[in-house]
């Protein structure tokens, strides 16, 4: 398969500081960048239309039954073609909404690409796999991606979800669930995969940073770190295996 440059971008517009026509500016320019033959990706996540996100529990927080029950039925189900992206950013919500971008269909942990690539990265996301083998991350390892962490830390680096599903045969599980709407109305999901966790995400970077690998950088205010996305997975599956704690089982 011949493709250009592939990056995933993880950005913070407001680390980058006043840019004359914001979030669509610094798209176009990447884009420049990586040519026409490139293609961009960006995490485009929604947590709103769940009830095992943290965003959900901080917002029934202190509410009645009967309010928690009036707030679950206005939970709008996922649509990847109009639901905003939540806490992903201006940049990668702009991304989204480009001309001849596309999404893929999971209701928590969707990406959006715009390239040549674009189809090829979004397809085929497995509703039980959030960031595994059958997502978008594993197809951008395979296509030899770069990831660019543009005013944001380690710990929104996605690539390092990727290394949880490949550091043991047997990774820790829980429950999903989800609002989405898969032509016959809007219905409730319910799904089992890996239990994702960002914790110790700067530790794990920090430690990447010291292969030699990343290239450091400013775009206006923000920093910039540049590093191969399968160098990053490959070196996290040996760090979480040889620092994380696995939990206890029982037998």
């Amino acid at each position: 398969m011949g493709f250009g440059q592939v990056i995933v971008l993880h950005s913070s517009l407001r680390s980058v500081g006043p840019v004359e026509g914001g979030a669509a500016t610094v798209v176009a320019a990447l884009r420049e960048v990586i040519g026409e033959d490139g293609t961009l990706a960006v995490p485009t996540g929604t947590a709103g239309n769940s009830d095992t996100s943290s965003l959900y529990r901080a917002a029934v927080a202190g509410m009645t039954p009967e309010q928690v029950a009036a707030h679950r039925a206005r939970m709008p189900a996922f649509d990847p073609a109009t639901t905003p992206s939540q806490g992903m950013g201006a940049i990668a919500e702009h991304v989204r909404t480009l001309p001849g971008a596309r999404r893929s269909a999971h209701p928590h942990t969707s990406f959006a690409a715009a390239g040549p690539l674009t189809a090829w990265v979004t397809e085929g996301h497995a509703r039980d796999c959030l960031l595994g083998e059958r997502s978008p991350v594993a197809r951008l390892y395979d296509a030899g991606a770069r990831v660019l962490l543009l005013g944001v830390g380690y710990d929104r680096c996605t690539a390092f979800h990727l290394a949880e599903y490949r550091c043991t045969a047997d990774p820790p599980r829980r429950a999903y669930r989800a609002v989405v709407d898969d032509g016959d109305g809007r219905r409730w999901c319910e799904f089992e995969d890996v239990d994702v966790d960002a914790g110790d995400f700067a530790a794990l970077g920090a430690a990447f940073e010291e292969t030699g690998v990343v290239r450091r950088g400013r775009v206006g205010a923000a920093e910039a770190r540049l590093f191969p996305l399968r160098g990053a997975v490959d070196f996290a599956v040996d760090w979480l295996a040889a620092n994380r704690p696995r939990p206890a089982r029982l037998r």
